[in-house]
């Protein structure tokens, strides 16, 4: 197999013309060699830490088989936590989110501080050689992005801040840090393979094909690039009413940001984190997506939207800011319907025999750049058709 895998050189790589082959949408396999390769190490957003400003909230994440606690200490400090007791493994707390004083095992009562530490072990007279110090909750690689809070399985992936030092300058007007959440994490399962959804998340070749809506919106002002970590995507709305209620009324109601320069006043941004973390950023408000794989064909996407305190606007444009983003959950929960649609086409196919590799245009910067990832970080992706069975373990 070694001869089918050869690295390949300065010269041009023969396929960087060609999709990556269907086998990889739905291979179990090649999910755990992805795992091993780069999932676990890839930076993921956990919440906000406006959403724990108090000592004791915590929020949780599920992530390839993991959950991770994020809380505040008493020192007003946030950590990361693996969520799992040091007695016998059982899982701390349930559910996304939660405020506690301490942290007690369900199971055994054993208790935690909210620093981590180990502070209570029922019958410790039991345990003579017990060392607590050495049994706290176990850590978790924790990033604080512009108030965003990120953790890392395996931390040796580039980190938040080096991934999007490109956008700085950009990121800077739309204050992170000042976010405050509308709503709840939802979580949408998904009969698909999490680069099916990564992969169009990124596509700018189907907008004019596949949503209408916000082909209205742009016209033919949407644009993508690729860097080496960061997939940016953006779209700039037209001057010319659109003829569907909801946009024109988005198009009317929006109003000036003042605190962003006027190029971005009316503009939509994309950012897309290798590998699956992505950031929806608008005038009104700015919403995070992540794509969780669950097994080869089953994916969860987080999601949540943030938005700026109403002393951040202006009191006459407050009911125009909120009507506009009201205007926004409506138009792009029309623009989710759409590409739930094509995204489970497109797995039908990745997984029929039929499908072989097709090419990829020159203005396809992003799926170029994704596949190029894909197959120096799993050569195997290289191949046609998966090796022998037990190949991911070898």
């Amino acid at each position: 197999m070694a001869t089918h895998l050869k690295s390949v050189g300065a010269q041009a790589d023969p396929l960087d013309d060609m999709s990556l082959p269907g086998w990889l949408y739905h291979d179990s396999e090649f999910l755990e060699a992805e795992t091993r390769a780069f999932l676990r190490a890839a930076p993921q957003i956990v919440c906000h830490e406006r959403e724990i400003a108090k000592a004791g909230e915590w929020r949780s994440l599920e992530y390839l088989g993991e959950s991770v606690i994020v809380i505040r200490g008493d020192d007003r400090n946030v950590r990361a936590f693996a969520n799992v007791c040091r007695h016998r493994g059982s899982r701390l707390v349930d559910g996304e989110a939660g405020c506690a004083k301490v942290l007690t095992c369900p199971y055994h009562a054993w208790s935690y501080a909210r620093d981590g530490r180990l502070v209570g072990v029922p019958h410790r007279n039991e345990y003579p050689g017990l060392e607590p110090d050495r049994l706290g909750l176990v850590r978790v690689a924790l990033e604080q992005w512009h108030g965003f809070l990120f953790v890392a399985l395996e931390p040796r992936a580039p980190s938040v801040a080096e991934m999007m030092a490109p956008y700085e300058n950009e990121v800077a007007p739309y204050r992170f840090e000042e976010l405050r959440p509308i709503g709840r994490v939802t979580l949408r399962p998904r009969p698909l393979n999490w680069k099916t959804i990564a992969d169009n998340y990124s596509d700018g070749l189907h907008i004019p094909v596949g949503h209408p809506g916000l082909t209205r919106l742009f016209g033919r002002n949407y644009r993508i690039d690729a860097r080496e970590h960061v997939d940016r995507m953006e779209g700039d709305l037209c001057d010319q009413p659109s003829v569907n209620p909801s946009e024109r009324a988005y198009q009317h109601f929006l109003p000036a940001v003042d605190h962003l320069p006027p190029s971005h006043r009316r503009k939509w941004i994309y950012y897309k984190l290798f590998p699956n973390v992505a950031f929806d950023i608008y005038p009104d408000q700015v919403d995070f997506m992540q794509f969780l794989p669950l097994s080869a064909t089953e994916t969860v996407i987080r999601e949540i939207s943030y938005v700026l305190p109403d002393a951040f606007i202006p009191e006459t444009r407050r009911r125009e800011m909120r009507a506009a983003r009201y205007l926004n959950w409506r138009i792009n929960r029309r623009v989710n319907a759409e590409d739930t649609q094509l995204i489970a086409r497109v797995q039908a196919g990745m997984q029929s025999a039929a499908y072989v590799p097709g090419p990829l245009g020159t203005s396809e910067v992003c799926l170029r750049s994704f596949a190029r990832k894909l197959r120096r970080l799993v050569p195997e992706a290289r191949l046609e058709a998966p090796p022998p069975a037990g190949w991911s373990r070898a």
